[in-house]
């Protein structure tokens, strides 16, 4: 079964792609929550118009992440943990702290679109992080923990 998609939907697609999937994930998963509809005739048209229309923001939204990545990949990130003995932290560095320091440089982004590499990360070090900034680009930022 063909359906659109209404929301991102991770492992899947974007808002707006349309993909095919089995009949029951369309009508048991995506349709009663409102993540996708049908694709039939008139609705491939509908969305058609919509991306006609949304063709010229989608490009002002595109190069206004791409200027956000290139600022980020410039600067040095370093999030403040506590340490313990030989270099551990106590907890974890995590996607929340993450988005809140490229909230201080002048970035917002969504925790959910951050991607840690590896495994937990329990002591100090240098790390890099997957940041979708949008559906097309994506990056690769290195930052540092530190100990606070």
């Amino acid at each position: 079964m063909e359906v659109i998609l209404r929301k991102d939907v991770e492992n899947l697609g974007y808002a707006n792609d349309v993909v095919k999937v089995r009949d029951g994930y369309a009508r048991n998963f995506l349709l009663p929550r409102g993540l996708a509809v049908s694709a039939t005739e008139s609705e491939r048209k509908q969305l058609a118009e919509t991306l006609k229309q949304r063709a010229h923001k989608e490009a002002k939204v595109k190069a206004e992440a791409e200027k956000h990545a290139n600022a980020l990949a410039d600067k040095t990130i370093k999030i403040g943990a506590k340490v313990g003995e030989k270099g551990k932290i106590f907890g974890s560095v995590n996607t929340i702290m993450l988005a809140d320091a490229f909230k201080l440089l002048g970035v917002e982004i969504d925790r959910k679109h951050i991607k840690l590499k590896g495994d937990a990360i329990k002591t100090t070090g240098t790390y890099e992080a997957e940041v979708t900034f949008h559906r097309d680009v994506v990056k690769q930022i290195a930052f540092e923990v530190v100990e606070e």
